[in-house]
Formats: C-alpha cells, structure tokens, sequence
C-alpha cells in the first residue's frame, strides 16, 4: 500500500468568536480560501497539483453551507480543476478530512490532497444547522440525549475527577500556550489573517488569558449545574441511563472548559512521487487512522477506545507514542484519557490546547495534527497520536510517525 505523508501544515491564529473577535468581520470563505494560497505558495502547487481539498466543518448553514469546501477553492488561487468536499464528524471534523485523503492517497485514488477545515463560531452560531440529535424528541429521547457539558460533568462523575483536578490541568494549558507562543513554538505553523491592505489582523491566537489563577478559576460557577438540576432536568436523564448514579457533579465552567473561536487549519498531504516531482521532503508518515462509535450521552468518552483500536490496529502499544494530543474540549477528557493510559501529562498536550487557546470545530483535529508534528520535530521525537472527542458519542484518532 502507498504511504501517505505529511509535506505541510498550517494555521490561522484563533480569534475569539464573538463580535469583539479580531476575526469577526472575516468569512469562512475568506479565511479558507487565505490558508489555501499558503499552502499553494509555501509548496509551489501549480496546476492540477492536488487531486482535491476536503474541507471540514460543523455547523454547515449560512456562508458554512453549500460545500464550502468547492467555494473556498474557486476564491483562492488554486486551479479551477480542482474540486472540493466538504465534510462533517463534528469535532473531529479537521482531523476526518485528513485521515480520508490519507486513506485515498494510501489506497491509489490520487498522489496529493489539501485537508482540513474551519469554523467561525462568532458568525454561524454553534448549534444553528438545528441537528436531530438535540432537537428530534424521537432520537434525543431514544439516545438519552444530554449537553456535550453535562457529558463532560458526568465523565468527572462516574471516573472520579475533581473541581480542583480539572482547574489545575486549565491552568497548565494557559501556562503551557503561554510559554509556546513566547518561545516561537508556533512559528512554522501560523498564517497571520490579513485585510485587503495587508495589513495584519491577527497574528496570534487572542483566546488565551496567561494570567489566569487558581483563585480566578474557583470563582467560576459551574456552567452546566442549573440546565442538569432544573427544567429540562438532564442530569435525570443522564441518571436514568447511569442508574448507579445518585447525582452529577458539575464541575466545569468557562475557564476549564475549550474556548469558543473562529480559526482554520490545512494540512498537505501526497505520496513519495509528489514529493520528489514538487521538490518537497516528507515530514511525517501518516502511519494509522481510526474511528469509532461509543455511548451518545457520555459522548466524549471516544479518545479512550479510539486509541486502542488504533493501537492494535497498527501494531502499537501506548508505550510505542512519544508525543500526545488530546483536544480539551473539556479538562475531564484529557483527564481520563490520562487515566485510562497512565500517560506522563508531561507528553500530553505539549504547548497547551483547546482550554487556553480555543476550539474552532471544524479546524481543531488539523490544527492538532500540525502542532504535534511541529512539537515531534522540536524535541527530536518520532510517533505522535491525536485524538479527540466527538459529539453524539464518537472518537477519531491518527497516528503520525516522523521521516
């Protein structure tokens, strides 16, 4: 089987994604289309270079509709002759369009693909597209359907993870972004947003707050405690799922909990014959994906079972990775991943994650893969796993191995 490898990766800084944002009066079209052009002047894809750019994104409504995938290639500089697809599995969307076009290019369908996504969650509104998984009482009520943070506050419950537990490890990412964006450790990676004068827009991700304290953190009320314990009343729901539970603890707020914001992230990925025809040298091997179902109410639960799916379908064992990324949607996910791995912290989320610096559905499993290779390559290290959590109970998973 071809192997498929990774040439380049790139990002946008992570704006907030309101309409104080640096990014608001950008599109999903626009920024797209600005990664694009990167990526085709950083690696000289002229022509037919690449056999399609699949594009992920969540809420897929609005300037987000209409395979925004197709239009962002038509407003970027790349050949007309170039399609696109856009595609959604929620969180993991940005890391779904690159395990497909790796999995294409591995199987002969194509030498080279441009994969990744977007979301601007300050201008097309999580939760705006109306799933059925939320809103359907036919399907909400067969799955015991719950909110991702009550989810969240039940994994803290049933694995036993406290406020003080989930606190300290959002601490640590403020502390970790902080220390990564001072010592240039994002550099290779970002594309600054620019306006039509060239001027720049945004140059680093504006989420963080490096000055956060453990005492700011326990002012915080729990951001999910009133929808659990009044009308609707899910932490009922959730009890009847889990009836060896007699109550949920609530313990995630805004300052534990992944920051929403508007950003984007591509990755180019081809065969060894791209590479040698476009002058490029292989950074990375994408050497396993993998996907998987698990219980809709917990729902982000995946990032566990995901892992040993891909480790055993790759050969692997835990002991076998150097380097972790685990998207924090919410701190009791990379908590129990830890847990269930005995996993040094210290190789988990390197420069951070998605608590200090944002969680742009669409882009995050991308922009996780680019800043696990960037952080593989500055300790001198070899294998690297990502994985994330997935809405309605899903995991997603990729192993990347240096060359």
């Amino acid at each position: 089987m071809t192997d498929a490898f990774i040439y380049d990766a790139a990002r946008t800084p992570r704006g907030k994604g309101r309409a104080d944002g640096s990014l608001h009066e950008v599109t999903s079209l626009a920024l797209s289309a600005r990664l694009l052009n990167a990526l085709k002047a950083r690696n000289n894809l002229e022509g037919h270079a690449v056999e399609d750019v699949i594009w992920g994104n969540v809420t897929q409504v609005k300037e987000q509709g209409g395979c925004l995938a197709r239009s962002a290639v038509l407003a970027s500089d790349l050949d007309e002759r170039i399609p696109g697809l856009s595609i959604n599995r929620f969180c993991a969307s940005g890391m779904e369009a690159v395990n497909l076009a790796a999995n294409q290019i591995k199987g002969g369908a194509g030498q080279a693909y441009i994969a990744g996504g977007v979301e601007m969650m300050g201008r097309v509104a999580m939760g705006s597209d109306g799933a059925a998984i939320a809103v359907d009482p036919s399907l909400t009520m067969k799955s015991y359907f719950v909110p991702q943070g009550i989810s969240a506050d039940i994994i803290a419950t049933e694995y036993g993870f406290s406020r003080e537990e989930a606190d300290a490890l959002a601490l640590e990412s403020q502390r970790r972004a902080a220390q990564a964006w001072k010592e240039g450790r994002f550099d290779r990676s970002i594309v600054p947003v620019l306006d039509q004068n060239g001027l720049t827009i945004l140059g680093r991700d504006e989420y963080m707050r490096p000055g956060t304290t453990a005492e700011d953190l326990a002012k915080l009320r729990p951001a999910f405690k009133e929808m659990g314990e009044t009308m609707p009343g899910f932490d009922k729901v959730a009890m009847l799922k889990y009836p060896h539970l007699d109550h949920i603890d609530h313990i995630h707020h805004a300052g534990n909990s992944s920051g929403i914001v508007d950003g984007a992230a591509a990755v180019l990925i081809g065969d060894a014959d791209f590479g040698k025809a476009h002058g490029l040298k292989p950074r990375a091997r994408i050497r396993a994906t993998a996907k998987i179902g698990t219980d809709p109410t917990i729902m982000l639960t995946g990032p566990v079972p995901v892992t040993e799916k891909i480790l055993k379908d790759s050969g692997l064992s835990i002991g076998d990775i150097d380097l972790f990324e685990v998207n924090e949607a919410f701190a009791a996910v990379v908590l129990r991943f830890m847990q269930a791995f005995q996993v040094d912290p210290a190789r988990v989320n390197v420069n951070g994650g998605a608590i200090a610096m944002g969680h742009p559905l669409g882009a995050t499993g991308a922009i996780i893969i680019g800043t696990l290779l960037d952080e593989l390559e500055r300790q001198d290290k070899t294998m690297g796993l990502a994985t994330l959590c997935i809405a309605s109970g899903m995991g997603a998973a990729t192993i990347i191995e240096r060359v």
